[in-house]
């Protein structure tokens, strides 16, 4: 995990002074970004043993958390709803690769009603079968997203439309 030293910009000692709060270079960013959002001037200091060595505002966070997450051509992003209790990393880590898809990152945050909300990206274009695995472990799936998943959805709909078409 990136650090605030990491992220930082340099500045002269004066402007770091007139931030209003001042934090560690060692914060893992993840305890960084509350401590921003609630500063006043919407910039921290950073020091490092209690010398001043730079600060952090809005772009340079953005451009922190931006490095971890790595684009990805070849991905669908899954949401999904769980309650607290039956939120586990690994089970749906399990299910993910019961399909023989990596799961490239898993975020969590609360959602409504005391929810949790997952939000995975997987290695895979359609993420049909892993929207079923993932409900064949008893998640819901709130929603799904993928370059052919459209495709896949469409063609569902036809399927079911020949069918009531080859019944009448």
């Amino acid at each position: 995990m990136k650090t605030a030293k990491e992220i930082m910009t340099t500045a002269d000692a004066v402007q770091i002074k007139e931030a209003s709060r001042e934090i560690d270079g060692g914060m893992p960013l993840v305890d960084v970004l509350p401590l921003l959002l609630d500063s006043p001037d919407g910039r921290l200091g950073v020091r490092d043993g209690g010398r001043h060595i730079g600060e952090i505002d809005g772009l340079s966070m953005l451009r922190g958390l931006g490095s971890l997450i790595s684009p990805r051509d070849d991905s669908s992003v899954v949401t999904l709803l769980c309650s607290p209790g039956d939120y586990s990393a690994s089970r749906i880590a399990m299910a993910v690769e019961d399909t023989d898809t990596h799961l490239v990152d898993l975020w969590t945050s609360p959602a409504e009603s005391g929810m949790v909300e997952v939000n995975l990206r997987v290695r895979r274009d359609d993420p049909s079968a892993v929207v079923h695995s993932l409900e064949r472990y008893g998640y819901e799936v709130a929603s799904a997203c993928g370059r052919s998943y459209r495709d896949a959805e469409t063609t569902a709909l036809r399927i079911l439309e020949l069918n009531t078409l080859l019944s009448v």
